[in-house]
């Protein structure tokens, strides 16, 4: 969910401060309507980002991806200071603790229904198929923390620790990468998933992989796939 959440905006940048971020704020509009393509969010809901040195480049509050330009995503440092575009979406404080926590380049926050209602029946994605050795292992439930709040914040970093996805309770899921394909690659990924674990948990109780079985794909998938391209 994209709201306005306890920033303090300064509207004094100069004009050389205009094209900040041109060439990742077009690619945040392009992702954003693919995401919107792809049923991973409704309406504005969810959010993207993408970090370049003490910058991030961020969907704005309350757009609905099909009208975002580029001079609408926002610019914010990792302080939390506006500095260019719209108000920036109200998981501000998410996506700022991610890039201060951990050297990653994207973030992608969906609201796409087999994530969300996974994320309602189970503490942690069941190992069910090799696919969750892109996030580097058991992909875990953050435990539920209302939207825009720190609590949200370091609940989601607990749970995704040093792997590349979470999912977050009744409410959606986060997927991390070195660049924005590897990351919404993760989201897509990560939907499939859930839809395939609910779908074979429909029709009885689904088998997992054999005991061990993930940390060795985990192993084996390093270096290619959405990972092989960071």
């Amino acid at each position: 969910m994209r709201g306005w959440t306890n920033l303090s905006i300064s509207n004094s940048y100069s004009p050389v401060h205009q094209p900040l971020l041109a060439a990742e704020r077009a690619r945040i509009c392009d992702y954003g309507r693919r995401m919107a393509d792809d049923r991973l969010v409704v309406g504005s809901s969810g959010n993207i980002s993408i970090r370049s040195g003490d910058l991030v480049a961020v969907t704005p509050t309350g757009i609905e991806y099909a009208d975002l330009t580029p001079d609408l995503i926002s610019v914010i440092g990792l302080d939390g200071r506006h500095l260019d575009g719209a108000p920036p979406t109200s998981e501000v404080p998410l996506h700022l603790a991610l890039y201060n926590s951990r050297p990653i380049g994207a973030v992608v926050h969906t609201h796409a229904v087999h994530a969300t209602a996974a994320s309602m029946l189970v503490d942690q994605l069941p190992p069910v198929h090799y696919m969750l050795a892109l996030f580097g292992g058991a992909v875990r439930v953050a435990p539920y923390a209302t939207f825009g709040t720190a609590e949200l914040a370091a609940s989601v970093l607990g749970a995704l620790g040093d792997r590349f996805g979470c999912l977050l309770a009744n409410h959606g899921a986060v997927t991390v990468g070195a660049n924005l394909p590897a990351a919404y690659d993760r989201a897509v990924q990560l939907e499939w998933l859930c839809q395939v674990w609910l779908a074979a948990r429909t029709a009885g109780q689904p088998r997992h992989l054999p005991p061990g079985e993930l940390a060795r794909t985990t192993e084996l998938m390093r270096g290619y796939g959405a990972a092989g391209r960071e």
